[in-house]
């Protein structure tokens, strides 16, 4: 049923206009509309991200958001550039990035946004 239809992504966020700069201006994600005091909206590629506001996140202990992108060490790079702290784990071999090599060879990073949501860039 739901083979042929659009993603939205959403992403639960507490104070909008910290989580516009960081989605906005950090991410380099393009705005698409300001649907306060529910939502910011966003562009991601054709995929729409409703980044919702809420009175409490409680982030996941997991990736709720990824990217795939071309090159991870450059894209890891820029985003440090640009403020964004990568995750580091006990008992995970990661590279001086933060890198992770997966046994299928895919390498990922993980970064949290503002409110402690899970995001990570992956190349395959």
């Amino acid at each position: 049923m739901l083979a042929a239809s659009h993603l939205i992504a959403f992403v639960g966020v507490t104070e909008p206009d910290r989580a516009k700069t960081f989605y906005r201006d950090t991410l380099g994600l393009r705005l698409v509309s300001e649907e306060l005091p529910f939502a910011l909206v966003f562009d991601v590629q054709g995929t729409m991200l409703r980044v919702t506001i809420v009175l409490q996140v409680v982030p996941a202990k997991y990736t709720v958001l990824g990217w795939q992108v071309p090159d991870i060490a450059r894209t890891v790079s820029g985003l440090q550039q640009a403020g964004v702290e990568f995750q580091r784990y006990q008992g995970m071999s990661q590279d001086e990035l933060g890198i992770w090599t997966s046994p299928s060879g895919a390498r990922v990073a993980w970064f949290q946004d503002p409110d402690g949501n899970l995001f990570s860039v992956t190349q395959f």
